[in-house]
């Protein structure tokens, strides 16, 4: 699979003459707000976790107390400074807090360095729970984790969680695994850290395309370099070969959207995108699609050292999916409709998807992590993309927000983070499901003006057909200002109604469900207090069979409420390990599991009722158990056999050594 996690667009150095384009996430992102009531990070720190920084960057300089890098270690050659060779942890620190021609999230907040892989080509995962573990004994306030894998990873999580009970704030990347659902795992995945996917940059460069061909939707993305349109192009599909002239003289492309092969038919032979466009321009299209001549989507450039003099792109160019592309090739000619346009909340097409469990929501939030500028070796700067460089956006954000409430729980900061986030559209002006976006946006202006904190920020429901209705307590905890002119809706489904009571700093929501829509629901609850408008995702599961779960001792006993069930298999984690184990049930046979702490069980069944598999989910809270006997063993289940990679590096495997893949590509592969 093609991941653009790190794509470096062009190089820059110092004394280029160029916009500082941190300077566009940052004021999108709310962080003038801030700046203006004088906060910048000062007397905060936050561990980077990744290949070392730079700290010889004029915008990052100085090793040591009186450094911008106040500490970290080597965890490749002990005894070495954690100076940075490969780029990433450069990249990633300089979002967070460069202080020179570019100015990062939190300018005076300072770094330790944890430097647990070389070249972006192999780390053990031993290493990554080493600098968790030094963050810690180092007081970090903050850490910043943009790597990590698509799999469950029980030792890196239960750092994770070592970290937050500890206070620490741990922000980790979402993956570059998508727009593929289910590609989030550890840390991501870990229910305590606050997870980031990515967005576009406010720029230009925030194009994105749709494209329907029989007024069926495409997965499109603009070539870099492609113009935007004022209104979609509306033509017949062609198929063109790989572009090539003599190929484009056999068919009639005038007025057609041209439909064409990425790359060429014969070995060796440089044939750039630009040349299949001017082929294309040529031949009278009016626009062009490049479907991939292996599995996955890519990003293509336009643009580029090797175009011919006065070259200029003239129709849009967006590229697609290679089995999107061979299904559109077999449908023939077919009336299409392509848009190329700007939208800077676009989720950016690499950042990985949730769910990762029935039972909470991941991501958290999505920030600007696509064409960011930063801080590269050697004193320069680059354009780069992946949720590496989300993460820290929201890194930063934390710093600032530490500074102006140096006594807030982690729950609480995240919570100011999710509630206080914006609403993110798609192409088509729908917005994004929980699963794409999480709360929304990062919106830090808006989080430094909150006066109200809720939590939890969001929740998960399970009501069923004998189970129609449920109740969920917010608490409210004020930084200003009165309950008074506090003010709940609900935007939903008729079928679903939410009832809201107020008692003293406590929110009653009471969520009820009617007639028979099974499935699982996203809403949103909406609260608006002084002027400021928080938003509170809920998941609804409605199913039609449900299971019961009692405590007695140290046992759970589990009921199947399904008229036609014959068989259950049945799986309860414990939440803040994300242990997991199994067992089954038939009407014949009791089920029962022994449990050996206490603390909150998530319930799920798959229960085959007739011919059917039908889900049921439900959790309880143990207590007085015994807790002298070791719980049960943890169920490590990759989701993919894929790795996520975010930024430069990526981990692969579940525990033990884990392998990094450099994502880094080629600047001639985005070029044909």
């Amino acid at each position: 699979m093609v991941v653009f996690s790190s794509l470096i667009i062009f190089q820059l150095l110092p004394n280029d003459n160029f916009h500082t384009y941190i300077e566009q996430s940052v004021p999108f992102i709310g962080g003038d707000i801030p700046r203006m009531e004088g906060f910048d990070g000062t007397g905060i720190k936050i561990a980077v976790i990744d290949t070392g920084v730079d700290y010889n960057h004029p915008d990052l300089f100085g090793f040591g107390p009186d450094g911008k890098v106040v500490g970290g270690y080597n965890f490749i050659n002990e005894g070495e400074p954690p100076l940075d060779t490969n780029g990433h942890g450069t990249q990633v620190a300089g979002v967070i807090a460069a202080n020179g021609i570019l100015k990062g999230v939190a300018p005076n907040s300072k770094i330790l360095a944890y430097k647990v892989s070389e070249n972006g080509e192999g780390v053990s995962s031993d290493l990554i729970i080493k600098a968790i573990n030094k963050s810690i004994e180092d007081n970090a306030d903050i850490i910043n984790i943009s790597l990590g894998v698509n799999k469950t990873n029980s030792n890196i999580d239960k750092a994770v969680n070592n970290a937050l009970q500890k206070g620490i704030i741990v922000i980790t990347a979402a993956g570059n695994d998508g727009p593929i659902p289910q590609t989030i795992g550890s840390p991501g995945k870990n229910p305590g850290s606050i997870t980031v996917g990515a967005t576009y940059n406010n720029l230009t460069s925030s194009l994105i395309a749709t494209l329907e061909v029989n007024e069926k939707p495409y997965t499109v993305i603009p070539m870099t370099g492609s113009a935007k349109l004022d209104e979609p192009i509306i033509g017949k599909i062609v198929f063109g070969g790989y572009g090539k002239e003599a190929e484009l003289k056999k068919i009639n492309a005038t007025n057609a959207i041209l439909l064409v092969e990425r790359g060429s038919d014969v070995e060796g032979e440089m044939l750039y995108f630009s040349i299949k466009e001017k082929n294309a321009v040529n031949a009278g299209a009016k626009a062009m699609i490049v479907y991939n001549n292996q599995p996955g989507i890519f990003l293509g450039q336009l643009i580029h050292e090797f175009i011919e003099p006065n070259y200029k792109p003239q129709i849009p160019v967006v590229s697609i999916d290679r089995k999107e592309g061979l299904e559109i090739k077999e449908l023939g000619e077919s009336k299409a409709s392509l848009h190329v346009f700007y939208n800077p909340d676009f989720v950016a097409h690499f950042s990985s998807r949730g769910p990762v469990s029935p039972f909470y929501i991941k991501p958290d939030l999505v920030a600007p992590g696509a064409y960011i500028n930063t801080t590269q070796t050697n004193g320069g700067y680059n354009f780069t993309s992946g949720t590496s460089f989300a993460a820290p956006h929201v890194s930063g954000s934390v710093a600032l927000l530490l500074e102006k409430y140096p006594t807030m729980t982690n729950d609480e900061i995240k919570s100011l983070l999710m509630t206080t986030s914006e609403m993110v559209s798609d192409a088509y002006g729908s917005e994004f499901s929980l699963s794409d976006t999480g709360s929304g946006r990062l919106n830090l202006g808006k989080a430094f003006d909150a006066k109200l904190i809720i939590t939890p920020p969001n929740f998960v429901v399970n009501l069923s057909s004998d189970n129609k209705m449920a109740e969920k307590e917010l608490k409210l905890k004020l930084l200003n200002g009165t309950l008074d002119n506090l003010d709940v809706t609900f935007e939903g489904p008729e079928f679903i109604q939410v009832e809201d009571s107020l008692q003293e700093n406590n929110l009653t929501v009471k969520i009820k469900i009617s007639g028979e829509n099974y499935g699982t629901f996203q809403e949103k609850i909406f609260i608006n207090h002084d002027k400021i408008k928080y938003t509170v995702p809920i998941q609804i599961h409605y199913t039609k069979a449900s299971i019961g779960v009692i405590q007695n001792d140290n046992s759970l006993f589990f009921t199947i409420n399904d008229p036609d069930w014959n068989f259950a298999k049945i799986s309860v984690t414990k939440s803040n390990t994300e242990v997991t184990d199994v067992i089954t049930a038939t009407p014949n046979k009791d089920a029962k599991m022994r449990i050996n702490q206490n603390g909150e069980y998530w319930i799920e069944a798959k229960i085959k009722s007739n011919d059917q598999t039908l889900d049921a989910y439900n959790t309880i809270i143990a207590n007085s158990i015994d807790e002298t006997q070791e719980d049960f063993e943890i169920l490590d289940i990759p989701q993919r056999q894929v790795a996520i990679v975010v930024g430069i590096i990526a981990i692969i495997g579940i525990v033990g050594a884990v392998k990094i893949k450099s994502a880094k590509r080629d600047t001639q592969d985005l070029l044909k």
